[in-house]
């Protein structure tokens, strides 16, 4: 019997899948996908590493009929790029990157944009220019974009401007409150809104402004590292630290404890939320330390970088209607992102899914989400309670860290709810006696663990610049002894104990900032709620026999996913180690 035609509408995705890039399934299911999280199948492939954001730019200008043109490495002129206005580079998603005898050369992520070649024409017109098209990816245009002005210069501009402001009102030197006309005035805003934008931009996860000396310093993490971005004047710390304070409706004067405010900003068209919190330090100064909250729809396992084996653990035991789903794992450890990957796997018309978080970074259709607040008494613990009387199936709570959350939990888990949340732990088996120690009965635990994951970040090597590192031949043979260690289903076809062993690292390009790094990949341990550890949970959890359990469920460990992922090129040794070390 023939097989059913499978219907792909997308010309640009029929065309992939004729030079093989996708199957016909895949394409119908990424189109499908693209639909109904309104998610444009371009930035799916990508994120989903399907193909690299340069090859898909190939492929469109190939299909297009167009030349491809690499803005990551483009040298541009200021006064070629300049010949579109920012802000309608920013709208068309185009860029001015070339001219000679009479030409321009525009870069277009979007080729068939016809608006943004309508504009482009005028503007051409106006300086009696031919336009010649080019296909870019969206990276490149990001690349090219912050080249019409820079982060220092930005800030340098704005800050001898808020100096001149400052210098005739301060009422004597060391001063630490500056003038409210100051705080509000254009330059302090100026410096406030460009740092924060250039985070959001830059991909930061955090955004740290902290006194440094007779110095202040911003400094970003980005792929799970701080890297100073730049550094103020003393004189205008209190001023931006005031502005971020005012921005967050914080107390100005209330410089003696900690406070925690919001701020949302629409950046690039986007909105984008900052979770502001602030800390007191020597001398009446303070630290105020930023989270950057995208709300973007959230990624798939897959996307994060979760082994397929690791999949279809985690689906069978979210199919359970009752029980714990436990992530671990440090701050900055991915568990927020994972629990939405799995509660979009849950989303369906027939469940009632409930949450309680802090704060709630993205927003699904169809979950009724709940911002806890506790200066009010809404509590991860109050609202459990509540919750329970809302009919929920499925059960999300940002984070079990006290004796009444930990014991409604249980309580929820055992009245036929699926409860899912976070608890911070080294490792997966530390889990139940992290429980115990906050009051949890072991028979109760017993009961209703499912499943634990451990999960760390890995910073994912670039691939636009790996290349086989030299690693030291004791590093080496410590590798392979841990990959003698791994049960056999996970490990590579090709591996052989006694072969040598590759790896790679990223030796820095445009694209990465000479980091050699870009993104990050996530690492885990999954360890079995089975019959087997149930009743070690009850008679008491001895290690020894954990330990036995543990290898009975043929369960890798943080260090030895992570080892894989650097066998597949994916992240380094140096990443492995320091996971290890964790």
């Amino acid at each position: 019997m023939p097989s059913a035609v499978i219907q792909i509408n997308n010309e640009l995705l029929r065309a992939l899948v004729n030079e093989q890039v996708l199957t016909e399934s895949a394409a119908s299911e990424l189109e499908a996908r693209s639909i109904k999280d309104r998610v444009s199948f371009e930035d799916l492939l990508v994120r989903g590493k399907i193909i690299l954001p340069e090859e898909l730019a190939k492929k469109k200008a190939k299909f297009y009929g167009l030349p491809y043109v690499d803005l990551t490495i483009e040298e541009i002129n200021p006064h070629v790029l300049n010949i579109i206005p920012k802000v309608v580079a920013d709208n068309y998603k185009m860029i001015a990157f070339g001219r000679e005898a009479g030409e321009i050369k525009v870069a277009l992520v979007d080729p068939r944009n016809f608006q943004a070649q309508q504009a482009m024409d005028v503007l051409a017109s106006e300086e009696n220019l031919r336009v010649r098209y080019h296909v870019a990816s969206s990276d490149g245009f990001k690349s090219a974009f912050q080249k019409y002005e820079l982060l220092r210069r930005e800030v340098a501009e704005a800050v001898q401007v808020a100096e001149k402001e400052l210098a005739p009102i301060a009422p004597e030197a060391g001063a630490i409150a500056p003038a409210e006309e100051v705080i509000k005035g254009a330059p302090v805003s100026r410096i406030v809104s460009v740092v924060l934008r250039h985070a959001v931009e830059g991909r930061a996860s955090d955004i740290h402004i902290e006194p440094h000396a007779r110095e202040a310093r911003v400094r970003y993490r980005i792929d799970g590292v701080l890297k100073t971005s730049l550094t103020l004047p003393g004189s205008l710390y209190s001023a931006v630290v005031a502005r971020v304070k005012v921005l967050a409706s914080l107390k100005l004067d209330e410089t003696r404890v900690p406070q925690d405010g919001r701020i949302t900003e629409i950046i690039n068209g986007k909105a984008v939320d900052f979770r502001i919190s602030t800390m007191p330090l020597q001398e009446g100064q303070e630290k105020v330390a930023i989270r950057i909250l995208t709300a973007e729809t959230p990624p798939t396992l897959q996307e994060l970088g979760f082994r397929q084996e690791h999949i279809e653990i985690i689906a069978a035991n979210i199919k359970k209607p009752h029980g714990l789903f436990l992530i671990s794992g440090p701050t900055g450890a991915g568990k927020s992102t994972t629990l939405y990957a799995v509660l979009n796997m849950l989303n369906t018309e027939g469940t009632n899914i409930v949450t309680l978080e802090d704060p709630i970074e993205y927003f699904i259709a169809g979950v009724n989400q709940s911002q806890i607040r506790p200066e009010v008494g809404f509590t991860f613990a109050t609202g459990l309670r509540s919750i329970l009387r809302q009919d929920p199936n499925i059960i999300m709570v940002g984070e079990i860290r006290d004796s009444e959350t930990a014991e409604l939990a249980i309580h929820a888990a055992l009245t036929g709810h699926l409860i899912l949340s976070t608890i911070h732990t080294n490792d997966a088996q530390s889990v139940v006696p992290r429980l115990i120690d906050l009051k949890v009965e072991p028979f109760l635990l017993s009961a209703t663990l499912n499943l634990v994951i451990a999960q760390r970040l890995a910073r994912h090597v670039c691939p636009d610049c790996k290349v086989a590192a030299e690693i030291p031949l004791k590093v080496i043979d410590e590798m392979r002894l841990e990959l003698q260690r791994i049960p056999s289903r996970y490990r590579p076809p090709e591996f052989n104990a006694d072969g040598s062993l590759i790896f790679y690292r990223g030796k820095g390009c445009p694209r990465c900032g000479n980091s050699g790094y870009r993104g990050r990949v996530a690492v885990a341990e999954l360890l079995q709620g089975t019959a087997a550890l149930q009743k070690l949970i009850a008679i008491g959890y001895n290690s020894e026999e954990v330990a036995a359990e543990i290898a009975a469920q043929e369960m890798i460990t943080l260090r030895q996913d992570a080892l894989l992922k650097a066998l597949a090129g994916q992240t380094t040794v140096e990443e492995v180690l320091r996971i290890s070390a964790e």
